[in-house]
């Protein structure tokens, strides 16, 4: 499995860095698990399928986060990616808190993955 980012996901990650410092630690540990089960996976991963894309794109809504102690997958991160079977490679779209936005950014997604 390959793993692949869009700059802006990159901006994203290097904003929530100043706040949650164990965030990279928190990514690779998610994709040890996106590299054993990358499809959708409810209740902490679902398919968004309002978006007319071919392109399958899953929404990750709970995130173990080390920075967040006591909160566990209850951490309030939400990740959005690409995954690609036929490659298989998974591209991260998005990186956010659920309290700083209330969901995932459509034209982001719809720009990349026409």
């Amino acid at each position: 499995m390959t793993f692949d980012e869009l700059a802006e996901f990159n901006k994203d990650l290097k904003n929530l860095l100043k706040k949650y410092r164990t965030l990279n630690e928190d990514l690779d540990v998610v994709k040890k698990v996106l590299e054993v089960t990358p499809d959708e996976r409810p209740p902490f991963s679902f398919r968004i399928d309002n978006l007319n894309l071919e392109t399958c794109i899953i929404k990750v809504r709970k995130i173990a986060s080390k920075a967040l102690k006591g909160k566990g997958v209850n951490s309030g991160l939400r990740l959005i990616y690409a995954y690609f079977p036929d490659e298989p490679k998974i591209t991260f779209i998005e990186l956010y808190h659920k309290n700083d936005k209330g969901n995932e950014d459509k034209k982001r997604i719809t720009a990349h993955f026409k």
